[in-house]
């Protein structure tokens, strides 16, 4: 394996173009399954982030828990996945690929299967953080082994169409097939068709995956501390923010003592003889704006799925079934753009006109719902706009996904991957605190000097949500200045990678 760059190596540590083109040479010919079985596993943690947001009032029925309680359904997973991701990464390079997939299958697959046979709240948050902990493991190094079979080429750039995809529709299809398992069997079942996908993915990982790590390497102590406690915070704090406000200590506090300890984290990169996220994958110019464009794009849509969803059913009375199919055509946008993007706008145009192209897509079809109204039909407001944000997101997802983890070295595969989930985390947290925060407050300040019926009540909620949809296109359209001015032009990117190649 590729040992660790001196300090005079060149600082973008790169796979030159002829060792990729002998990698592509030596593609296996079983790597579409392994996308599949990749594929299976990477949706099997994305649903998680809203499968069980559409079970938990059942649960919490079930179960007897608090309102107050109910948050940590949902934060008990996000802070255990949110804040070891980097460690999993690392450990996938150090220990091997495979064998790190295979422990995060399986034990997600356990603690669901825990999680679903609760028989008390406890039970239920301690399951729900082991699957956040597996998950960890799980998702970088589902990408890495991505990115290591798919190392150049057209192959490479359909498979990151499918994986993007994946990442950008598995919330919709949880929506729905939360609904569909909460409505005609139970709550249980929301965790319990895990192991299904956990069986599937770890048969196929044990039959096709090769093991692959880095030898001679050690785990880096002090920085794995440093940041999984810095992003730990992060989370906490942007979780209280949706429960206590942005003035509150518990909130500013944490985000403050996490700022702190990812500062610190960077330092010690910089000193650290193995480090645990070398901080030349971060620096890169083309993988800062992918890492950008995840992050911003991650905050706009959790826009989308939260407050949607409670217009489809508190507004218009859908069910939890009939929101679930209302998010599909989102979804067929998305697949339909993804294979647009990797087979014709990102190798014609390149990522600097793709992504903020996907952005600013993304940006008129939240600015569309703002329009929704009390008594709007679904087909006439909604539905074009699900389409249009699938298109946009279909353009920025495998786009962003492919350039984040391109030329790196294959002993840093998994750290790259592990520092894209980690963006989707922060950014699904960071949409969720603020745009929570903005869609409460703008419906306070509504029902400030009128009375409150019946209908100024379902205005003022109306309005919290054209509120939040206006963040979100606001958030969007910041995705597209942000990529459209960090991303190379097609010029730049040629004379960097022919750099790299003579340093090399």
């Amino acid at each position: 394996m590729t040992s660790n760059p001196s300090p005079s190596s060149p600082p973008e540590a790169v796979v030159p173009r002829a060792e990729q083109a002998a990698q592509a040479a030596a593609q296996t010919p079983h790597r579409w399954w392994i996308l599949a079985v990749v594929g299976l596993a990477q949706l099997m943690v994305v649903l998680d982030g809203t499968i069980v947001n559409i079970a938990l009032p059942s649960a919490q029925r079930d179960l007897g828990f608090s309102n107050g309680n109910r948050q940590w359904v949902v934060t008990a997973y996000a802070l255990a996945f949110g804040s070891l991701l980097l460690l999993g990464g690392r450990l996938a390079d150090l220990i091997g690929r495979k064998l790190v997939f295979l422990i995060g299958v399986a034990g997600f697959a356990g603690a669901s299967a825990l999680a679903g046979a609760a028989t008390g709240f406890d039970m239920l948050i301690t399951a729900r953080a082991l699957q956040g902990a597996f998950g960890a493991l799980l998702a970088p190094a589902a990408l890495a082994l991505l990115n290591t079979t798919f190392a150049a080429g057209r192959d490479r750039a359909k498979a990151f169409g499918v994986y993007g995809a994946i990442a950008g529709t598995g919330g919709a299809v949880g929506l729905l097939l939360g609904g569909l398992l909460t409505e005609h069997l139970s709550w249980r079942w929301t965790l319990y068709v895990n192991l299904v996908f956990a069986a599937l993915a770890f048969a196929g990982g044990l039959a096709l995956l090769r093991n692959s790590r880095r030898d001679g390497a050690k785990l880096d102590i002090p920085g794995t501390l440093l940041v999984s406690s810095g992003l730990f915070s992060l989370v906490y704090g942007l979780s209280n923010a949706d429960t206590h406000g942005w003035s509150a200590p518990m909130t500013w506090g944490w985000l403050v003592a996490g700022v702190l300890l990812i500062a610190l984290f960077g330092r010690w990169q910089t000193r650290a003889a193995h480090p645990l996220l070398p901080l030349r994958i971060v620096l890169d110019r083309d993988r800062g704006a992918s890492l950008s464009a995840v992050i911003i794009a991650a905050s706009g849509m959790f826009g989308l799925f939260l407050f949607l969803t409670y217009y489809l059913q508190v507004t218009l009375r859908y069910s939890p079934v009939t929101t679930g199919l209302a998010f599909l055509p989102m979804v067929g946008g998305l697949m339909v753009s993804a294979q647009l993007a990797t087979n014709v706008t990102a190798p014609r145009f390149g990522a600097r006109t793709t992504v903020p192209l996907g952005m600013a897509l993304a940006a008129g079809a939240m600015v569309w719902l703002t329009r929704i109204g009390l008594t709007d039909t679904y087909a006439s407001q909604v539905l074009p706009a699900l389409i249009v944000l699938g298109l946009g997101l279909g353009q920025v997802m495998p786009t962003a996904m492919n350039q984040a983890t391109a030329r790196v070295a294959p002993d840093e595969v998994g750290a790259a991957s592990a520092s894209v989930n980690t963006m989707q985390q922060i950014g699904g947290s960071i949409g969720t605190a603020l745009l929570n925060s903005l869609a409460t407050s703008a419906a306070t300040a509504y029902l400030v000097g009128r009375r409150p019926t019946p209908d100024t009540l379902a205005r003022a909620q109306l309005h919290s949500y054209t509120t939040a949809f206006w963040w979100s296109a606001s958030i969007f359209a910041l995705g597209a200045l942000v990529t459209a001015l960090l991303y190379r032009s097609s010029t730049g990117r040629a004379e960097a990678s022919n750099h790299e190649v003579v340093s090399g």
